[in-house]
């Protein structure tokens, strides 16, 4: 197996309406100038590049393709992308480099939210005949889901709250959040609801943003980084796309995806998770014991950029070992209605 490491990232600030075109290239210029001046490396020292967008949220065919030019087409460059968040086009490069095609490999993710109405965009992706139809968004979905994890005792809306307050105050630190501040829980709990049993604060804001990360192979990964964040499990599973065929109150795609990649040893974890209770659900799906530190960023309650939030996640995880600050790190991406694709990033330091 050949050893791979994060040795890089880079993300804009998370906007409520970010001054950019629907391409991201505005987002990702500055993002790429930092990214490859952390490691001295230049634009044509990267052997593979891997975006993640989506022509949906964008509204035009092939939206992915006008992002190249944040790249620079010419020189030719080995170029390839997913209909997903940039995690997965992260995991595509990992591949990539597994395979011995590249020794260096740079994934990146954005999307404008602001572009359209997110909630009626997201409800496309679900059963095109029996759902679908009926336009039932995200956080209408997330809500049964909520309710659900509510009546079984599995939480309370204190608890929820309690994740919200957390994650505003980690975000203080955080100078890409959308969203920050000191609140108590109580307070959030005075607030009306906004899907019952979801009130905002129980919900990722909609934003705009942009993520990118710098993997490297072997030596090189040390020559770029001087901590590396070295990846020993990467995975992602899949649940049924049929929210009735599922239990909402158990995610056992983030299970097996996390056992096979080992985040029981994990010390912190950054979790894309866009609603409070979810953060709940991960955390045990996950085996994340109280001492595991859980999105010292503020995750993705903070900021929630589509198509870059999970690859934030993984990004923010392996800053913790970059600085120090953890010798084992977990990123988690999602993607679908109520958590139904899960992919799992473990990382460590090594001497």
């Amino acid at each position: 197996m050949v050893d791979v490491a994060v040795v890089g990232f880079a993300q804009s600030r998370c906007l409520r309406h970010g001054d950019t075109t629907t391409s991201g290239v505005e987002m990702l210029v500055p993002i790429f100038h930092e990214v490859l001046a952390s490691t001295g490396l230049a634009r044509t020292d990267i052997g593979f590049w891997c975006s993640g967008s989506s022509d949906y949220l964008a509204g035009r065919a092939f939206s992915f393709v006008a992002a190249v030019d944040a790249i620079g087409a010419f020189p030719p460059v080995v170029e390839s992308h997913v209909e997903m968040d940039g995690a997965w086009a992260l995991y595509e490069a990992w591949v990539k480099i597994l395979t011995g095609a590249a020794d260096v490999a740079l994934a990146y993710g954005f999307g404008k939210s602001s572009a359209g109405e997110l909630r009626r965009v997201l409800a496309l992706q679900l059963d095109p005949y029996l759902v679908a139809p009926l336009w039932p968004d995200p956080v209408a979905i997330a809500a049964l889901q909520a309710r659900l994890g509510l009546e079984a005792g599995l939480w309370t809306e204190k608890d929820m709250a309690q994740v919200a307050a957390r994650s505003r105050a980690a975000a203080r630190a955080n100078p890409a959040a959308q969203v920050s501040g000191e609140v108590r829980a109580e307070d959030l709990l005075a607030e009306p609801y906004l899907a019952d049993p979801l009130r905002a604060h129980d919900c990722a804001p909609v934003g705009d943003g942009a993520a990118v990360a710098i993997l490297a192979s072997g030596e090189r990964a040390r020559d770029l980084c001087a901590r590396p964040a070295w990846i020993t499990g990467f995975e992602h599973r899949i649940d049924s796309g049929v929210l009735g065929d599922r239990d909402l109150t158990t995610v056992p795609s983030a299970a097996a995806a996390g056992l096979a990649a080992g985040a029981g040893t994990a010390e912190v974890a950054e979790l894309h998770a866009p609603f409070t209770h979810q953060e709940i659900l991960l955390r045990s799906a996950l085996g994340l014991g109280d001492g595991v530190r859980v999105n010292p960023s503020g995750g993705a309650l903070a900021g929630n950029p589509m198509f870059a939030a999970g690859l934030a996640r993984i990004g923010m995880a392996a800053r913790e070992i970059f600085s120090g600050r953890a010798g084992r790190a977990l990123g988690h991406a999602t993607s679908g209605p109520a958590l139904q694709q899960n992919l799992v990033c473990v990382m460590e330091a090594r001497p």
